[in-house]
């Protein structure tokens, strides 16, 4: 029953009062708050056998890498190298826990992490929640520069469970066996390669508190985020079998692998930069050496022990991100005119001249949505009364409502 507005009645849980809750149910000897009844609901839901990937005690049929390649190819345009080592590492990572649960085993295999560099654009956030999707795991996105140490103001890093633990509506089994995309982890990288006396609450006293969850530990998350204190009610998972996957543009990472390669070469010009550059992505060169010069501290590095460059993409890899994934801009939008009773029509020239504009932005693939929604605002702001049947998108179009957007 609800209680009445009693003084001095708590929750005999957490201990919180009647005016910090919602409402306090009153029972004989002890009370419990709504705030604690829910989370006695996530931990009974979470010890319920489930035939979902998250169940410890069911082996998982996977899909083989050219099987997860395919799903990839559906949706990620170029960048085939790493889609080829994405497919081999989280193939592995979940044949890995099917190997842990035999009783036979006599070798634990470890996890093994996964760090993206690449440039803005390049697709390493698409890639990671594909694959989530693809593998049927629930997924979180974070942003590291968002991140502090405890104590500090700012995002605690144990948060970036709570979304994954949300996003497996609770079920603490699946999200143990769920993927984790940690965005800009270039941006936490401490500010030269001595470790500082003082604390530096935005690089690596960070990753000293990331290391914690991405190498394996059982962390205490407060059921409704924020900071940890006393009264707050907690959930427990194991992050020992979550896939982490972390991804970052490492700008100045380049010149560091440049002066790396020139210095094999004494006493005349080096040729080998050159080769380095033009031939290939200069960021597949990359050792742990270099990304300790660039900041990360060698324990992250061990524990990210796969490690992919990504492509910046050509103007006909952008093309291909608007025409061919499953999920494409114009499909979408060709989707939304339909849905009017329209048919879109976007010419070749239209299309020359979006990409032109979304390289001038320098932001990947990214920049097409952008681009195209900036664009389109007009059109789609006038496709209820639209009278014809037919609208056709050429340059001219795009020039018009580029200008007009501009202009406003």
């Amino acid at each position: 029953m609800k209680t009445n507005n009693k003084k001095g009645v708590h929750c005999s849980f957490c201990e919180k009062y009647q005016d910090k809750v919602d409402y306090i149910i009153t029972g004989k000897n002890s009370n419990i708050c709504n705030e604690c009844v829910e989370v006695c609901r996530q931990i009974i839901e979470s010890k319920t056998p489930q035939t979902a990937i998250g169940n410890f005690d069911v082996e998982v049929d996977l899909l083989t890498p050219k099987e997860i390649k395919g799903k990839l190819d559906d949706y990620v345009i170029g960048q085939e190298e790493i889609k080829k080592i994405l497919s081999v590492a989280v193939y592995n990572h979940y044949k890995r826990l099917n190997h842990n649960l035999s009783k036979t085993k006599d070798v634990e295999l470890e996890k093994s992490n996964i760090l993206l560099l690449g440039p803005t654009g390049s697709g390493k956030t698409l890639l990671a929640s594909v694959l989530a999707k693809t593998v049927n795991v629930p997924f979180a996105i974070a942003d590291a520069t968002t991140l502090t140490e405890a104590g500090y103001v700012g995002d605690d890093v144990e948060n970036i469970l709570l979304r994954l633990i949300q996003n497996a509506n609770y079920n603490i089994k699946n999200a143990e066996r769920g993927i984790i995309f940690i965005d800009e982890i270039d941006k936490i990288s401490r500010k030269s390669e001595n470790s500082s006396i003082t604390r530096d609450v935005s690089g690596e006293g960070v990753q000293q508190s990331l290391l914690k969850i991405i190498e394996g530990t059982t962390a205490s998350v407060p059921a409704k985020g924020g900071r940890k204190h006393p009264q707050s009610t907690n959930i427990t998972i194991d992050t020992k079998n979550i896939l982490f996957i972390c991804g970052g543009a490492f700008v100045e990472l380049e010149g560091i692998i440049k002066n790396r390669l020139n210095k094999t070469v004494i006493g005349f010009k080096s040729q080998l930069e050159d080769v380095k550059t033009s031939d290939t992505n200069i960021l597949e060169e990359t050792i742990p050496e270099d990304l300790m010069k660039f900041g990360l501290i060698p324990e992250i590095i061990g524990r990210l022990p796969i490690v992919g460059a990504l492509q910046e993409l050509s103007e006909s890899e952008l093309r291909d991100v608007l025409l061919k994934p499953k999920n494409s801009i114009i499909k979408q939008y060709k989707i939304l005119f339909e849905m009017e009773d329209v048919e879109l029509i976007i010419t070749e020239d239209a299309i020359d001249k979006v990409i032109s504009m979304t390289k001038a932005l320098k932001t990947g693939a990214r920049g097409l949505r952008s681009v195209m929604e900036k664009i389109m605002f007009k059109l789609m702001y006038d496709l209820p009364d639209y009278s014809e049947k037919k609208l056709i998108v050429d340059s001219n179009v795009i020039e018009r409502e580029s200008k007009k957007k501009n202009a406003a």
